[in-house]
């Protein structure tokens, strides 16, 4: 290698239904995300793009400090 950073993977980027369907959150909690401005992702007009690798470090990351509160 020459030094150089390797390229990142893009994240992946769903619609909330898509974010839904894998199961990870229902869409009812991933639209209270929303509209709270809680949900990582990005406003394209009407259409709204979950970083769907975003939101899994967060998940990710509640779980962690849940557990050590425990």
């Amino acid at each position: 290698m020459n030094g150089t950073k390797t390229a990142e993977r893009p994240p992946r980027m769903m619609r909330i239904r898509e974010v839904a369907a894998t199961g990870i959150l229902s869409e009812y909690t991933l639209r209270a995300l929303y509209h709270n401005g809680e949900l990582p992702g990005i406003q394209l007009k009407r259409l709204f793009l979950v970083n769907y690798d975003a939101l899994c470090e967060m998940l990710n990351a509640s779980t962690s400090q849940a557990k050590s509160k425990e």
